[in-house]
């Protein structure tokens, strides 16, 4: 069976997959907003390891996986010719197999050519989820991402030309509040510049980072509020499959571009009016956090 180095994440659209870890941690693990791998040292772990983990599902089991993740943080970054071996061996292994996915960082695919990206679709690695945070370059750098937007932009849509799906997060709040309609502009006109298949909005929220969050002033909830009507009202991507519906948020929002456009915006409006009805929610800076490990 697995063997997974606590603590896993994944997606919420994996929830049903078999999950193999095939690297530790991240391999960039700058990011200043992220506690997600800061226990962790990263390291690829052996193709080896992978094959024997793979080859002790029990046969019984294997016609029903018909999705898998790689995880850790940016899977991707795996050495090519040995995930080749990873991805032939799981096909091999789960014959009903549908879909593999990973996350996948600016510094991952920077790893990996078009032709390679290419290959690795055809081997059914088909969906990518990629942390943007933000369009806005002053942000991107106070977050030491390492890359600016534009860079980032050119990976993705090179991930694109390979025939890859690309599943885009956003985080509302990062900017703070001086730069929270900046953020929210520039962020928008990435996505109308990518067209991911998929854009994702999380919350800002307490997780092994307090020193970057108490360094910001915090955005309210009005605020945030605001910063997604704008990123909403400025998107204009060909086809865009729009969630905020990750634990984070206090403001749900489901549905696809350019068809719903004008339907969310209405939603987020619709949602601030109920909010007034509450005294002192919409000035309040949400208190939401995770101290799991």
């Amino acid at each position: 069976m697995p063997h997974y180095v606590e603590p896993l994440f994944r997606p919420p659209s994996e929830a049903g997959s078999l999950i193999f870890q095939i690297t530790v941690g991240c391999s960039q693990n700058t990011c200043t907003f992220c506690g997600m791998y800061k226990g962790k040292r990263f390291h690829s772990r052996p193709v080896s390891e992978i094959i024997r983990e793979i080859a002790g599902i029990p046969a019984a089991y294997r016609p029903r996986i018909n999705r898998v993740f790689l995880a850790d943080g940016d899977a991707l970054v795996y050495p090519f010719e040995g995930l080749v071996e990873i991805l032939d061996a799981l096909s091999a292994t789960f014959t009903n197999l549908a879909r593999i996915g990973s996350y996948a960082s600016p510094a991952s695919l920077a790893t990996k050519s078009l032709e390679q990206l290419a290959l690795l679709r055809e081997k059914r690695l088909r969906i990518l989820y990629f942390g943007l945070e933000s369009g806005d370059d002053e942000t991107l750098s106070q977050i030491r991402k390492g890359f600016t937007s534009d860079e980032m932009a050119n990976h993705a849509l090179k991930a694109r030309e390979a025939g890859m799906k690309l599943s885009v997060t956003a985080i509302l709040g990062l900017a703070g509040r001086k730069r929270s309609l900046t953020h929210a502009r520039s962020t928008a006109e990435w996505v109308n510049r990518v067209n991911p298949e998929y854009f994702s909005l999380l919350t800002l929220f307490h997780r092994h980072n307090d020193e970057f969050v108490s360094s910001l002033d915090q955005c309210t909830r009005r605020e945030l509020m605001l910063e997604a009507r704008e990123m909403l009202t400025q998107m204009n991507p060909r086809f865009t499959i729009l969630r905020s519906n990750h634990v984070s948020n206090f403001l749900n929002l489901a549905g696809s571009y350019p068809k719903d456009r004008e339907r969310l915006i209405k939603d987020v409006d619709a949602a601030m009016e109920k909010a007034a009805l509450r005294p002192g929610f919409l000035d309040k800076v949400p208190e939401y956090a995770e101290e799991y490990y």
